[in-house]
Formats: C-alpha cells, structure tokens, sequence
C-alpha cells in the first residue's frame, strides 16, 4: 500500500519553457522572484525537470528543495505526479554523468572533472 503523507501547505506550479529546444542552460533566472515568494512563504520548491538530456541547472539547484528529473516520461505523467503527492517512494540511479557546467561536455569518468551528479547518482526514500 502506498504511503499516504500530509499534504503540502500550498502548492504552486511555475513552468518555464526554452525557445530553442537545443539549448542546454537554464541561464539567468526569470523565476527568481517566484522562488523566493515560495521560500518565504515556507512552500518547498520542488522542480521536475522534463528533458531528454541533463541541463545545465548548477545556478538554478540553490533555489530549488529538490530536484526530480522525470526525463521524458510520456504517457506516464501520472507516474510522476504519484511520487509528488506521497503515493509512491522515488527511486532512480542517473545513467548518466550530470555536468556541473556546459563547459564540462564532453564529460567522462576518469577525466579528472568533477560532475553535479556522477553516474549512479539518486536517491530512494
């Protein structure tokens, strides 16, 4: 039986699209005074990132409580907004190395950079 958890205090989505779907920065935040009216206000901000690829977010991961990568979930959103609301514990290990900048690319083990998130990365709760 999935865990049942207290609901949040408020809740807010703030969505944000890139124009040109191959850019791989979050870049200056336009959402900066969202952020802190929610943190203020005591409501978490939980960010799920929908991409194909890791993104640039090392500037943005202060701002958010937690970051959720769904990738590209398809017809499983309702997946995603389960491990949201409580239903279901998230579990996950990246495949992938996550770069700390774009600078980093290409990014692999043993080359002496130092990632966001090395391969393997998650958490389970």
């Amino acid at each position: 039986m999935p865990d049942r958890r207290a609901p949040a205090p408020a809740t807010a989505a703030i969505t944000r699209r890139t124009p040109n779907s191959t850019r791989r920065t979050c870049g200056p935040s336009t959402f900066e005074r969202p952020y802190a009216t929610l943190r203020n206000a005591g409501v978490p901000v939980i960010v799920v990132l929908v991409s194909g690829r890791p993104l640039d977010v090392a500037g943005e991961l202060p701002n958010w409580t937690a970051l959720l990568a769904s990738w590209l979930p398809g017809t499983e959103g309702a997946g995603v907004a389960d491990v949201l609301f409580g239903g279901y514990a998230p579990t996950g290990k990246l495949p992938m190395t996550w770069m700390n900048s774009v600078g980093q690319q290409p990014i692999n083990a043993g080359d002496g950079q130092v990632p966001l998130f090395p391969q393997g990365f998650g958490l389970t709760y």
